[in-house]
């Protein structure tokens, strides 16, 4: 199997932006591989404790920060969000905390309404801001699906407002530091480091330029964490038993509760459900990123990549099959 994985991974070998990829089966990491680079100019390769920036990857944690504050009785799935950001305008009054975390809100995208002569980085209580400019929403929530980085930005936010703590100290304390994912970090520029980091490129004009960062890239709430494979392993046996999470709150977390804009996706809680597999991307500017889990059969396959193209999903699903066909040879 790492053979026929090499071989799918061939362009992501040398001197190039690299990729991670790790399957779990059995609670067991039966690939951990690392290729290419991490740091292009300081010729720093890609290994297994490279820590890249998760995107979307990000959403499922969020939402298990909301899980886990409807655990400690701070807050209900079916709160109006207004309660806890009553800056939002009139348009936001049926907006529940449920549509956040399933893209039901039809809240306005905030890349959309950024201005964009200004090119400071924006944060999540600046998206709060933008949006409570905006008194209209895409359709009245609960009725439609559109997929909502500006609704996981206001997730971060009520975490924060419900716990007392700074959204990505509450990920450190409640979820981070209790799996042992040491250098797992919602990065903060000026107030945390990222380990062994990985830099994001885009290919331009036949060469590799460093893509590292946009506007939006210090938004947390809906993309800001960095990881490894080998931190995302211990997250993935979590999502297997009550160590984190009691088992009703995980398997809400993972039933449809939307059909999506794609006929094969429904959604659930920062998780995209197409058949038997639990799944998401990531992507932001110089990173690509996917994470795919068949958990009746117990196999999980993560690709992280440093690139701006292509998307792995597709590679990751011929990675879990090579897996599945390896386990029936065994």
């Amino acid at each position: 199997m790492q053979h026929d994985i090499d071989a799918l991974m061939r362009d992501y070998q040398g001197d190039v932006p690299g990729a991670s990829v790790l399957v779990v089966r059995d609670g067991q990491p039966v690939v951990r591989r690392s290729y290419g680079m991490a740091d292009l100019e300081k010729r720093i390769a890609a290994a297994p404790r490279t820590n890249y920036r998760l995107a979307s990857v990000s959403k499922q944690f969020t939402a298990a920060c909301v899980l886990l504050l409807v655990e400690d009785g701070r807050l209900k799935l079916d709160d109006p969000v207004k309660r806890y950001l009553p800056g939002l305008p009139a348009a936001a009054d049926g907006i529940t905390i449920r549509h956040l975390l399933t893209h039901t809100s039809g809240l306005i995208d905030y890349e959309d309404v950024m201005d964009p002569a200004d090119t400071r980085q924006v944060h999540d209580a600046d998206v709060l801001t933008l949006l409570q400019a905006q008194d209209r929403t895409y359709f009245a929530p609960g009725t439609g699906y559109r997929y909502s980085n500006s609704g996981y930005a206001l997730l971060a936010l009520i975490v924060e407002r419900t716990s007392g703590q700074r959204y990505a100290r509450f990920l450190h304390d409640r979820i981070f530091q209790p799996l042992g994912m040491s250098d797992t970090v919602a990065y903060e520029a000026g107030i945390s480091d990222v380990a062994h980091r990985a830099f994001g490129y885009s290919f331009n004009d036949g060469a590799w330029t460093r893509t590292d960062q946009s506007t939006t890239s210090a938004v947390l709430g809906d993309g800001g964490i960095y990881s490894s494979i080998n931190d995302l392993a211990k997250w993935d046996a979590a999502l297997y038993d009550e160590r984190l999470l009691p088992a009703n709150a995980l398997r809400e977390a993972f039933t449809p509760a939307t059909p999506t804009d794609d006929p094969q996706v429904e959604y659930g809680f920062g998780w995209r459900i197409t058949g038997e597999t639990l799944w998401h991307s990531g992507e932001t500017i110089g990173f690509r990123n996917v994470i795919v889990r068949w958990p009746q059969r117990h196999l999980t396959v993560v690709v992280l990549t440093n690139r701006d193209d292509p998307e792995p999903y597709e590679m990751a699903k011929k990675i879990g099959a090579l897996a599945m066909d390896d386990a029936a040879t065994d």
